[in-house]
């Protein structure tokens, strides 16, 4: 990670040459904007998925791709994975904990069971695979861990109490590991997308009250995919080489507005 720690403008931007996974890059924000931006910015990006014949075939279409697919629940297996890319690739430079499931069911509906099952996968899980990670990075000299976290505020009227109270403990586990590992040259952050609009979320936001919301939103539209892509790639590179412990929100300015 300090090998090019002195380059000078944009050069601070570049990814290049640098070891990147990103966990749940088969589809949605993972894929379109975080994987692929971080591979054109330069990155050898590690393709993660549970489905193998998608990982591979994403891998194709992505320069510098390879396939990195494991289940984010399976530590073992992801444990297997990550010490293969070190052991092949040399180090691990960033790991990006993006996938995650959701459940939009009010508190009624979601049994505690179902809270538990939806907090093992987007907290525990995440916790567990930075622990994996930080053994390589700190061993490497140092590092970067990006977390996809959420508006909990915004997001919370949706009506789906398990990811919000999962991705406001993500955002703490963040804060949490950024000053524990800050002396080991490891940077931790997140990233706060808004409303993105992808294949996966489109009949979401085909609902009334959320096409309404895109009137609160001061830009006055929901985010393309690839508007997430500067947050990932910056929070990725020496251009942030000072920042740790942040949220990073990319939401139009809607969270300001509310």
């Amino acid at each position: 990670m300090t090998r090019t720690a002195n380059a000078a403008g944009l050069e601070r931007f570049s990814l290049s040459g640098r070891i990147v996974l990103v966990t749940g890059s088969t589809r949605g924000l993972g894929l379109a904007a975080i994987a692929g931006g971080m591979a054109a910015a330069g990155a050898v990006v590690g393709i993660n998925g549970r489905d193998i014949e998608r990982v591979q075939e994403i891998v194709k279409s992505t320069p510098n791709g390879f396939a990195a697919p494991f289940d984010i629940t399976d530590l073992d297996a992801a444990t297997a994975v990550i010490d293969d890319i070190v052991e092949r690739h040399g180090r691990l430079d960033c790991l990006v904990n993006n996938a995650a499931v959701r459940d939009r069911r009010p508190l009624n509906e979601i049994t505690p069971e179902d809270f538990r099952r939806l907090i093992e996968t987007n907290l525990v899980s995440q916790y567990a695979l930075a622990r994996v990670a930080v053994r390589h990075m700190a061993a490497g000299g140092g590092g970067r861990l990006l977390f996809i976290s959420s508006m909990v505020g915004p997001q919370s009227f949706q009506g789906d109490p398990a990811y919000v109270a999962s991705k406001g403990g993500l955002e703490a586990l963040m804060r949490a590991l950024a000053v524990e590992l800050g002396g080991k040259g490891i940077a931790a952050n997140a990233i706060a997308p808004g409303f993105f609009a992808t294949d996966g979320n489109a009949p979401f936001f085909a609902k009334p009250r959320i096409a309404e919301l895109a009137r609160r939103i001061p830009l006055g539209r929901f985010g393309r995919p690839d508007e997430i892509v500067g947050a990932a790639v910056f929070l990725a590179s020496n251009a942030a080489s000072y920042i740790t412990g942040q949220v990073l929100t990319v939401d139009a300015g809607l969270s300001v507005a509310l």
